[in-house]
């Protein structure tokens, strides 16, 4: 993979282009820079509004919760947020934001220094923690306008499941065939959810679930290689965004649209490039750079 030192979160759009009787997208690529001093930048969600979740690691190499208002405006306003209570050690922290909805609440979780996880709502410069009996690790990582969490969790025997929070109410989302990773990604306003775990043979394997997990459609890029495909977000109309690995392990965004697998890179990131949010408009983020798969040394990108 590409080295580099700084992660760009990348926007995404696309354009429709009619050639004959067939659609082809071409996709335009706009890096997304938390601050020009920050040495990082991770894009995971976005709203209808074009306001992006993700995080950013300052010059001092700490990193801060971000939400980043659309790209589109003049000026886009950065909103750091930190807590406290997850500095895990001198100038360290593992707080990051995954989604959020088009009511301005986001998701997303950081870690303690007794090496507890935390999941969290944040609105108006509050978190509200998720607690689920007997976990120490919780991640929340999609939510709808309904409030509806989507995400992960490690039961009491530190076994990992994806789930569902609708109030009170928890539902565990383990696919068929998966032994690890189980996770629960995104979720759309009627409830469609994305959700990914790893087999047997180290596989990604990916689904869609809409009846809150009774049953499973199998999510896969048709040039996905050994290590398989991760879904990530579903916007309102269906659409889905996620990364897939090809033959030789290089990663690519994917966007599902009109029944159509479409492969996309980054022209700064090809081969590294993560496929991770998109809106109702179809404008995506995600990211690009080198390192592992879900971790540091990414650039933030948005795809339209």
């Amino acid at each position: 993979m590409q080295s580099r030192i700084k992660v760009i979160g990348v926007y995404v759009a696309f354009l429709c282009v009619v050639v004959g009787i067939a659609a082809a997208l071409t996709f335009m690529f706009t890096d997304v820079i938390a601050t020009q001093s920050a040495q990082e930048t991770d894009t995971y969600g976005m709203n209808d509004r074009g306001v992006i979740a993700g995080d950013y690691v300052d010059s001092n190499g700490v990193q801060h919760g971000m939400i980043l208002t659309s790209l589109a405006t003049l000026v886009p306003k950065l909103t750091t947020a930190d807590r406290a209570d997850c500095v895990t050690a001198p100038g360290s922290t593992t707080i990051a934001f995954y989604a959020i909805n088009n009511l301005g609440v986001a998701a997303g979780w950081c870690t303690k220094p007794d090496s507890t996880v935390i999941g969290f709502t944040y609105a108006g410069g509050t978190f509200t923690d998720i607690t689920i009996p007997g976990s120490t690790f919780v991640n929340a990582v999609g939510i709808n306008d309904a409030g509806a969490i989507v995400g992960t969790y490690k039961d009491a025997n530190t076994v990992q499941h994806g789930f569902l929070l609708v109030g009170s109410t928890l539902t565990n989302l383990d696919p068929p065939g998966t032994v690890s990773t189980n996770t629960a990604w995104g979720i759309n306003n009627a409830g469609v959810i994305t959700v990914y775990g790893i087999d047997a043979n180290g596989k990604y394997q990916s689904f869609t679930t809409a009846d809150q997990g009774k049953t499973y459609t199998p999510f896969r890029d048709p040039d996905e290689g050994t290590i398989g495909t991760a879904i990530h977000q579903i916007n309102n109309n269906g659409d889905i965004v996620g990364t897939y690995f090809d033959v030789n392990n290089a990663t690519h965004g994917v966007l599902y649209h009109a029944g159509t697998y479409n492969s996309f890179d980054d022209p700064n990131g090809v081969g590294t490039t993560r496929g991770d949010g998109l809106n109702d408009s179809l404008v995506m983020v995600g990211r690009y750079g080198s390192g592992v798969f879900g971790g540091i040394g990414y650039q933030g990108l948005t795809k339209q």
